[in-house]
């Protein structure tokens, strides 16, 4: 098990310059193909996946590719399924996204989805490749001895995220709320930032808040964020406070989702002294089914070519890269004919069905 305690912008400036210079410094190379730039909807600078699009585009500028991904930072994931609503993002953008983002999509508007979601989305969005496993917003941190689960929780002083982000807040949200009861009738909730949530935790403001983590399909490497050294420093124990698996299979029964449940490694966090369980959705690329299938399938294609260059040097999200990482949840359904060609002239596309697949609601 691979442990990574970094920043995801951390050794990336020189990507981000690269890309800028990519194109000046091919000449020649460039010019023997017409490329065209795609816009793909990210999130805050920051992030991780702003900065983990910047450098594969600067490998395709190089590599002479047709399509040139070029990140435009946005909002955050909930941002994102909002604006693929629109039909003139259909044919042209790729967006990123989560599975569970695009399956509350289907139910916006509803009363339990309403302030995170306005209006329902129900669009049978294709899948491209994987990024990631995110936990951030499906379990919680403590330093108060006292507090031994979630559900000791209601009562309490509780921060989440913003209803704008995806895991820390429609996510955290969602687990309260319908898997524990726990609401702002009975509760302090505070929604707030990551930065701001730990500082509160810190200073005694709050009992309860979120951790960031992300891992890849097969576990085999773990990420926390900066803010959780912050926590550490503190001079504070950290406790951990697991999600159980009826509350998983709440969310997922209630809103049609396809969280997963994972053990967290003894030692993977500080202070942890034990395994425990979060619940993880899933990050990925995707697009709308009228995006043209050659950009799709090249797009996969040169992630497949220059994953683990960008994995190998340590680059941002790009750390949890390998081939199980890109396929796993996808299936014949979800995915784009264009994504599912390159994986069969990989070899790759049979690796798929060892994992859990990405399903959607009935629309």
């Amino acid at each position: 098990m691979i442990m990574i305690k970094a920043s995801f912008t951390r050794k990336i400036s020189t990507v981000v310059a690269a890309t800028a210079m990519a194109v000046l410094s091919t000449g020649a190379a460039v010019s023997a193909q017409a490329q065209t730039q795609i816009p793909v909807l990210t999130c805050p600078l920051g992030c991780g996946h702003p900065e983990a699009v910047t450098a594969l585009s600067a490998q395709m500028a190089r590599g002479n590719h047709g399509v040139i991904p070029a990140s435009q930072e946005t909002p955050g994931f909930m941002y994102n399924i909002r604006a693929m609503a629109d039909e003139s993002n259909w044919d042209r953008t790729i967006f990123g996204t989560e599975d569970t983002v695009i399956q509350a999509a289907f139910q916006g508007g509803s009363d339990e989805l309403r302030k995170f979601i306005p209006q329902p989305i129900p669009i049978n969005f294709q899948l491209l490749y994987g990024l990631g496993l995110v936990a951030q917003g499906k379990f919680f941190v403590t330093f108060d001895p006292n507090i031994k689960s979630i559900a000791d929780l209601k009562g309490k002083r509780v921060a989440i995220g913003l209803p704008t982000q995806s895991d820390w807040g429609m996510h955290a949200s969602l687990f309260l709320e319908h898997a524990y009861g726990i609401t702002e009738e009975n509760t302090r909730i505070n929604y707030v930032t990551p930065e701001v949530m730990t500082q509160q935790l810190i200073d005694g403001n709050v009992d309860a808040t979120l951790m960031a983590l992300i891992t890849n399909a097969d576990g085999s490497a773990w990420w926390t964020a900066p803010l959780t050294s912050r926590m550490d420093a503190s001079g504070n124990t950290i406790r951990y406070l697991p999600i159980d698996e009826e509350a998983i299979d709440t969310i997922n029964e209630k809103f049609s989702m396809t969280l997963l449940k994972l053990n967290v490694p003894e030692g993977t966090l500080p202070d942890q002294e034990s395994e425990f369980m979060v619940a993880a959705n899933r990050i990925y690329e995707a697009v709308h089914p009228d995006f043209p299938e050659d950009a799709a399938y090249e797009m996969v294609k040169a992630v497949a070519e220059y994953g683990p260059r960008l994995r190998d040097a340590g680059q941002g999200i790009w750390r949890f890269w390998s081939p199980d990482n890109m396929v796993a949840g996808l299936t014949e359904e979800n995915s784009h004919p264009g994504a599912i060609r390159a994986y069969k002239e990989l070899g790759w596309w049979d690796r798929a069905a060892q994992y859990e697949p990405v399903t959607y609601p009935e629309d």
